[in-house]
């Protein structure tokens, strides 16, 4: 199968789904994930310009470590909106780039504005992306009037430290916490600040979460989901690994 997730800045995806993703490669499957954001604003000394670059190297080595191919768009923080075509095109582009059998992305209903635009800009592309003859779009990973989508189900990733989330499906990564932890780190311009500065250990939070979602299916570490139930995008098959 080809997965995609869907993230906003770099470090959300290791932090709600890498242990699925990295379980996802290991039974065969083509894992992509795409950064919407470049997280320039994600640092109260490092300038933007050279926060981008840092934080787009910290995301490709994370990939790196489970074999998952990363992707990124160009938008700034806060500077993401769904109302804006060009936001949508690009993950448009993205979808046909990768023709996933599922997606995953950020829950609607999260914390901070940009998480909550993205999981409404996957919405809306991932059925834009399977008409036909929609092709009045910038094309950056895929090729000219690329291939459309299959319309596929999404599952929403969980919140941070799970607040307002209640999952429908669970998928054990005890074999995977390791590895989940080990891609965190690799966003050393994040985790290192934040327990030198703040005080705030953010893996040891991130792997407690997993824990406490372990303890409500019976694992010793897992990650929640909710599928996005709605016309077309259920399905009967057990997809997540």
């Amino acid at each position: 199968m080809n997965v995609l997730a869907i993230g906003c800045h770099p470090d959300d995806i290791e932090i709600a789904c890498s242990g699925t993703l990295a379980k996802c490669v290991k039974r065969g499957d083509k894992v992509i994930v795409c950064h919407v954001s470049t997280g320039n604003l994600g640092h109260v000394i490092i300038p933007p310009d050279e926060l981008t670059l840092i934080r787009r190297e910290e995301a490709k080595k994370a990939g790196s470590l489970a074999g998952i191919e990363v992707l990124h768009c160009d938008f700034n923080d806060l500077e993401i909106f769904d109302s804006k075509k060009e936001a949508r095109d690009q993950i448009v582009d993205v979808i046909r780039y990768a023709q996933p059998d599922f997606i995953i992305t950020h829950n609607p209903d999260d914390y901070m504005p940009d998480h909550t635009v993205v999981s409404r800009l996957v919405f809306d592309a991932c059925f834009t992306a399977t008409l036909p003859n929609y092709t009045d779009y910038k094309h950056i990973y895929s090729a000219v009037d690329g291939e459309p989508a299959k319309l596929v189900p999404v599952y929403y990733m969980d919140t941070l430290a799970g607040v307002n989330f209640v999952p429908t499906e669970f998928v054990d990564i005890t074999d995977e916490i390791d590895l989940k932890l080990n891609m965190l780190e690799c966003h050393e311009s994040q985790l290192v600040w934040m327990r030198e500065h703040d005080n705030i250990d953010f893996a040891d939070m991130v792997k407690t979460c997993s824990k406490y979602r372990g303890y409500q299916c019976g694992a010793d570490y897992a990650e929640g989901f909710r599928m996005c139930n709605v016309y077309l995008k259920n399905t009967t098959k057990r997809l997540l690994p």
